[in-house]
């Protein structure tokens, strides 16, 4: 895949320092949804996940390290290269999922048995809900499923920002201000 230049101004959204990738980046990646990608930010490289943002586009979320090693300062424009990629590094594993895992030597099997770029989706797919109850439901029900030999979460639209954070309804949140 051709590398996608593209400059933007990142925002704040409820503590989060997002970049919103113009459409016409966007357009170039290969999914509407969760998409890997590796690049530089400011000539710093990274590789991370971009979001979708429920509008047909992507969002990168800019953490506290990048920022730092990016050297981004408040109402910097930010010059961005970015490459899709197929090669999903092991995503980290929230705390209640890997105690859930590490509770069952068969289940944490199944959860090496699938790919990389499945257990983000099954992570995604937890994480898409505010409420606690609610994600310990979805915990149950993705062991459920992947003991029945599901490898990846189904019935839930790829495409909506799964961020509770920084969405509503499955739509990326308008900026609340600069960084």
């Amino acid at each position: 895949m051709p590398t996608i230049r593209f400059e933007a101004t990142p925002f704040t959204i409820n503590g989060w320092t997002i970049v919103k990738l113009p459409p016409s980046a966007s357009a170039k990646l290969p999914s509407r949804g969760q998409v890997m990608v590796s690049g530089t930010i400011n000539d710093f490289p990274f590789q991370t996940a971009l979001e979708p943002d429920g509008k047909g586009g992507h969002w990168l979320n800019v953490d506290k390290q990048m920022r730092k090693s990016a050297d981004i300062d408040v109402g910097d424009t930010l010059t961005l290269e970015i490459e899709s990629t197929k090669l999903w590094p092991e995503p980290n594993i929230p705390t209640d999922i890997k105690a859930t895992l590490d509770a069952s030597p068969a289940l944490q099997s199944l959860w090496e048995d699938i790919t990389p770029m499945a257990r983000w989706e099954w992570i995604r797919w937890i994480g898409a809900t505010a409420k606690s109850e609610t994600r310990q439901h979805h915990i149950e029900v993705a062991v459920s499923k992947l003991t029945r030999g599901e490898r990846r979460p189904c019935c839930f639209n790829r495409s909506m920002c799964c961020v509770p954070e920084v969405s509503k309804n499955g739509v990326l949140l308008e900026p609340a201000g600069k960084i």
